[in-house]
């Protein structure tokens, strides 16, 4: 076993094989800077095993350093400072090797109130994580700012001049600036509500209403949709299998789904597109393909991450649609995947389980 220092009693077999289950990394030292254990998260983070660590002083094998080039074993002087100090605020570290981690501490006292310092326990949290989902937020921000721009300018614009001058224009022309004015409103209340769906898919607040639906009957109203919206009826075929299963299934979130994927069809590829509905082993499978160019093989793992817009020239939306509907998939207990379509195009499949809702 890995991050004990078998020669004293500081830590103890038990306690090894807690601090290696952690998911954060863990560096024990006594008072004095000389490590007592490391887990394997922290060896993975840090490049340090083990073996090496336990045993040396903090300030050599695990030499973290501010941003500003400080040593932060020797700013921290756990013998020193007010003896009611117990908790070291999280902050970003680097090594020499140049690993960015998030680090805190806790001071552990013998007696607890003003005792001296017997134990610092030291977590490590990957530094580079957090900064990609900075980034990430910070794209979001920046897409949203961008995505509302266009609408909310073309609503203030056309708004104004309605205003300022409404016994200039012929009721025809009124009709057609109010209908933009409509199409932008439900534009900017298409991207907030995708950005409420990422809010709650990120944080895990996502609630599911279940209650018996018919899949191939929602695939036939959201066809009717796109049809009444202009498309030829003949871009669109349906192939439901026969005896599928009841499925108890959240019927606005299923909508969403299966109306993003279409939609992505209809966007991004060609020639017919197909939703097939069939049964499988424990539950029910859906496929949505296209005839188009489909997706290259390196591009399918890219395909469910924010902001993907593949390589299409098309502009418009925010290239959060597919991601949002890898979460709805998910918080049914199903999976999607991408596939090349046996015509040609892109095929996303996705599968969700059978069974009645748990009323608890």
């Amino acid at each position: 076993m890995h991050g004990a220092d078998t020669g004293g009693p500081e830590v103890s077999p038990a306690c090894t094989i807690a601090i290696d289950d952690l998911p954060d990394g863990l560096i024990v030292a006594d008072g004095f800077g000389r490590v007592l254990a490391v887990n394997r998260a922290a060896a993975r983070l840090t490049g340090v095993s083990p073996e090496r660590a336990v045993g040396g002083d903090m300030d050599e094998v695990f030499p973290f350093r501010d941003h500003d080039g400080r040593e932060w074993w020797k700013g921290l002087d756990p013998q020193g400072g007010l003896r009611t100090r117990s908790r070291v605020p999280e902050r970003p570290l680097h090594l020499p090797a140049g690993q960015e981690l998030h680090v805190a501490a806790r001071l552990v006292r013998e007696p607890a109130r003003g005792g001296d310092v017997v134990r610092v326990a030291i977590t490590l949290r990957d530094g580079g994580a957090r900064a990609r989902l900075e980034r990430s937020r910070a794209d979001l921000v920046s897409t949203v700012a961008h995505e509302l721009r266009s609408p909310l300018t073309s609503v203030k614009g056309f708004t104004a001049t309605l205003l300022a001058k409404w016994t200039r224009f012929t009721d025809e022309q009124k009709r057609v600036m109010l209908e933009t004015v409509n199409n932008d409103a439900d534009r900017v209340t298409r991207l907030i509500t995708e950005l409420l769906d990422v809010s709650r898919i990120e944080s895990g607040r996502l609630e599911l209403h279940r209650h018996v639906v018919d899949v191939p009957a929602r695939v036939r109203r959201i066809i009717a949709g796109r049809v009444a919206a202009g498309e030829p009826d003949d871009r669109f075929r349906l192939l439901a299998g026969a005896d599928l299963p009841e499925m108890w299934l959240d019927q606005d979130k299923i909508d969403q789904i299966l109306g993003n994927l279409v939609e992505n069809a209809v966007r991004h590829g060609r020639g017919t597109v197909t939703i097939e509905i069939e049964s499988v082993g424990w539950g029910l499978a859906v496929s949505v393909r296209d005839e188009g160019e489909g997706i290259a093989p390196e591009l399918a793992p890219r395909v469910f991450r924010q902001f993907w817009r593949g390589n299409s020239r098309r502009r418009g939306g925010t290239g959060l649609g597919l991601f949002i509907v890898k979460g709805l998939v998910e918080a049914h207990g199903g999976t999607i995947a991408v596939q090349r379509a046996p015509e040609g195009g892109a095929e996303f499949r996705f599968t969700v389980p059978t069974g009645a809702p748990d009323f608890a």
